[in-house]
């Protein structure tokens, strides 16, 4: 039985030009864990849903819809980011460098307590990553 979506739950949802590669890498850089894959037409994926600890993104293909969502590459820059909290930024920092991630921001301690960072993902979506969670943010 899936889980019930609770009132002010956001789900980012994000479009790639290779959703197979993102998924990948997403599971391998950042931890996401596949939850749900929707194969499209000629093997391709329709839709995906990925969790990581109590949230979750969506993401699917490219394709000419009424959304008209494009990788922030086509677009030629970025109009959004997703902050992910982690319990050690330094490990997925590591994970992140490896892959060969764009780093926007290098790995630093804030004046607010967080350690963390910034990268693009290979289709230019912007990933902050770090530990800091302001209070407590349950209602």
């Amino acid at each position: 039985m899936a889980a019930q979506p609770v009132p002010g739950d956001v789900v980012p949802f994000l479009r790639y030009a290779d959703p197979f590669a993102a998924v990948k890498w997403l599971g391998q850089v950042l931890g996401f864990a596949p939850i749900l894959m929707v194969e499209g037409e000629n093997a391709s994926l329709a839709h995906a849903e990925l969790r990581l600890g109590s949230s979750a993104i969506m993401l699917g293909g490219v394709k000419k819809d009424h959304l008209g969502m494009v990788t922030p590459r086509a677009a030629g820059g970025v109009t959004q980011g997703i902050y992910l909290v982690v319990p050690d930024a330094d490990v997925v920092w590591k994970r992140a460098v490896a892959a060969g991630a764009e780093v926007v921001m290098e790995l630093y301690d804030t004046p607010y307590g967080s350690r963390e960072f910034a990268v693009r993902d290979p289709e230019g979506h912007l990933w902050s990553v770090g530990t800091y969670r302001a209070g407590s943010w349950e209602g």
